[in-house]
């Protein structure tokens, strides 16, 4: 039998099945066969209410120990100076400098969340310090060139001093990305003077 007349033959099988199968009137009033019928009705329970099922009566059950949310990493770090100093030693910048987009997507975070306080250039002249915030240190002193991306990446984390934690606003890829930026920024200012 040659291809052209078995396909021609699966053709023909093909319409006579589906011509049958609109001839045949289905009554919609009938429901449709229903495997496992437990699992299309099971038994709905109310977060909050009582539960039988379990012995403390409570039906909303804590997450499993050690259960991470989906989506998101643990960052094994407290928001204490030791662990601050730590995240500069342990923690490495996953971006590199000469990643041209993580470069551009960390100079839009910056000017979305950094620069209200920091300012255009990380001098700490921001707007909100001509409304009575006290300026943040400039990322152009020293102290801030000589520290780690970690550790700059844990103060975006959870904060210190008069500056707020970026964990729940920014997430911790754009943190990183916005560290670049920010180094950036530090190797385009001008040297500072000679005494």
């Amino acid at each position: 039998m040659t291809a052209e007349v078995r396909n021609g033959a699966l053709g023909l099988l093909l319409l006579a099945t589906f011509g049958a199968n609109s001839s045949i009137g289905r009554d919609q009033t009938l429901p449709n066969f229903e495997f496992l019928p437990e699992m299309v009705r099971s038994v709905p329970a109310e977060a909050f209410s009582e539960s039988a099922v379990f012995g403390d009566g409570v039906t909303m059950r804590p997450p499993v120990a050690g259960t991470i949310p989906r989506g998101w990493m643990p960052l094994h770090y407290e928001a204490t100076e030791e662990d601050a100093l730590r995240a500069g030693v342990e923690l490495v910048n996953p971006f590199s400098p000469d990643d041209a987009a993580a470069l551009a997507r960390g100079a839009r975070v910056y000017a979305a969340w950094c620069q209200v306080c920091h300012g255009g250039g990380g001098l700490g002249d921001g707007p909100v310090t001509r409304r009575g915030v006290p300026p943040p240190p400039s990322l152009l002193a020293e102290h801030a060139l000589e520290m780690p991306d970690g550790q700059m990446f844990h103060v975006s984390t959870y904060g210190q001093n008069n500056m707020a934690a970026y964990a729940a606003q920014v997430s911790r890829e754009d943190r990183w990305k916005a560290i670049l930026h920010i180094r950036s920024l530090q190797e385009q200012a001008p040297a500072p003077p000679v005494p």
